[in-house]
């Protein structure tokens, strides 16, 4: 499916890039994507939108919690407003080892906080090959319902 990848610091820019890819795709699928924890929220609570991309690479971690710049309360607005969390794999792909074991936990946080609120997740960019997307999400602990919908 066609994508329009939106990512932007400012609120009232972010708002009228959505806005106007709205308008000239609606077909398309909305992504946003933002460094900005609060400017995330702000877009998920007041705009629509398909997809929130979360930006895993470059947090500090806290003592006893890990800051995946996604809690329960997004969680419940993104069930409200049926847009799905989205991972981004070149994250991953291009991280050293000690970061991507830190992106890995982040993405698993969420994979729990989304079963939870029974959320969709999706992986960007897509790999053509859907059962290595299928395979990906159950190691990191997707439910076989979420991991379903890759492979069509």
């Amino acid at each position: 499916m066609e994508q329009v990848l939106i990512s932007e610091t400012d609120f009232q820019r972010a708002r009228n890039k959505i806005r106007e890819a709205k308008k000239q795709q609606p077909d398309k699928v909305i992504v946003f994507t933002s460094n900005d924890d609060e400017l995330n929220r702000k877009i998920l609570e007041k705009e629509k939108i398909d997809v929130l991309l979360l930006q895993l690479a470059g947090r500090r971690d806290k003592q006893k919690q890990r800051d995946s710049g996604f809690n329960q309360v997004m969680a419940k607005t993104a069930k409200k407003k049926n847009v799905s969390i989205g991972i981004n794999l070149n994250e991953i792909i291009n991280a050293n080892i000690k970061e991507k074991t830190d992106i890995l936990a982040r993405v698993r946080q969420n994979i729990i906080l989304c079963n939870k609120n029974k959320l969709k997740m999706s992986f960007f960019p897509e790999i053509k090959d859907k059962y290595d997307l299928k395979s990906l999400g159950l190691v990191l602990g997707m439910p076989t319902w979420m991991t379903k919908e890759f492979v069509k």
